[in-house]
């Protein structure tokens, strides 16, 4: 469940700070009522932005998969990044 606070709350800056950490998630901001803000600690904001890129690779992949792009083996994958950077294949 989303938490919600006023506005108002903003001035207890180091509660508001506890709270984002305290929790995974945004936290919103109402001002008069109706939702204003949203904030969160710079952990939930990096997490959201790795799931934003995963789905977005995730869409890519699809694309490619319905445009019939093959598909390459996981080990020459692999075998191609270890060459890339010096380490030896498998």
């Amino acid at each position: 469940m989303p938490t919600i606070v006023p506005i108002t709350d903003l001035r207890n800056t180091t509660g508001i700070s506890e709270l984002c950490h305290s929790q995974p998630e945004p936290v919103f901001i109402t001002k008069n009522g109706y939702g204003d803000l949203v904030i969160m600690s710079i952990a939930t904001y990096e997490k959201q932005l790795a799931l934003l890129e995963v789905y977005q690779k995730l869409e890519e992949a699809e694309e490619q998969a319905n445009d019939g792009v093959p598909n390459i083996e996981g080990k020459v994958v692999f075998n191609r990044l270890r060459l890339k950077y010096g380490q030896k294949t498998v």
